[in-house]
């Protein structure tokens, strides 16, 4: 007989089937921690798929979870795994306008838990994240809440795992206005992916060519943008003008 604690709970019955176990306590007992194990491998984020289904959302998710390394620019908003739970509020009320109260309150808890489960924990995954300078300097829900965003940022960026930088106004234009995205590296032999989020229809890009071409430009926004000890003072100096 197998391990208890292994297989599903279908083949765990066929088993047992096969070998003429047909006492109920028996069957209960082997089949009860097969059910436990199996449940407690689900994603952590099936208690949410009423609310994640309709964004396609779990998909990413999913990668996410997966993944070692991710390698994320936005011009536009401060990334999902760096959020606080009033500005996550904020943009997902203000965004999705089509949520009810309690979807956009669902959606928030999930962007929190990600934060828990990739970025902590005993092998939390390693986050790069580039910004360009307006995403701090928009005011996104109350100053309250701006204060504790970029709080939040200068906390996060001197965790070990976690690399922050902005890329400033006196740039310019520069490879990368087009758009947000993130970088996803996996371990051997699963392929980098890169990952475009859109409101309707969120795009995967699988191709050698497609992933080298945004490694190539992400090179180059890291090789622009503030260094990191550069980029805490920028936003301390901007988080100190919401106070005044």
């Amino acid at each position: 007989m197998c391990d208890r604690a292994t297989g599903t709970p279908l083949l765990v019955k066929a088993l047992m089937d096969c070998y003429g176990i047909d006492d109920p306590a028996v069957r209960a007992d082997v089949l009860d921690p097969v059910r436990a194990d199996k449940e407690q491998q689900k994603p952590w984020w099936r208690k949410y798929s009423t609310v994640l289904t309709p964004t396609q959302y779990d998909g990413y998710l999913a990668l996410e979870a997966g993944a070692v390394s991710l390698s994320s620019y936005q011009p536009m908003l401060v990334p999902g795994l760096l959020q606080t739970e009033g500005y996550a509020r904020a943009v997902i009320s203000r965004m999705r306008m089509d949520l009810t109260p309690q979807q956009v309150e669902a959606l928030v808890k999930v962007r929190i838990e990600r934060q828990h489960s990739r970025l902590g924990g005993d092998q939390p995954a390693k986050l790069w994240a580039i910004l360009d300078e307006a995403v701090v300097r928009r005011a996104v829900g109350s100053e309250a809440v701006m204060r504790d965003q970029l709080d939040w940022l200068l906390t996060a960026g001197e965790q070990p795992n976690i690399t922050v930088q902005l890329l400033p106004f006196s740039l310019g234009a520069y490879p990368g206005l087009y758009g947000p995205f993130v970088i996803l590296t996996f371990t051997d032999p699963t392929p980098d992916l890169v990952w475009l989020e859109n409101p309707r229809n969120s795009v995967y890009l699988e191709t050698a060519d497609d992933v080298d071409h945004y490694k190539e430009v992400y090179d180059h926004l890291r090789a622009c943008a503030l260094g990191p000890s550069e980029t805490r003072t920028r936003i301390a100096q901007i988080s100190k003008e919401l106070r005044s």
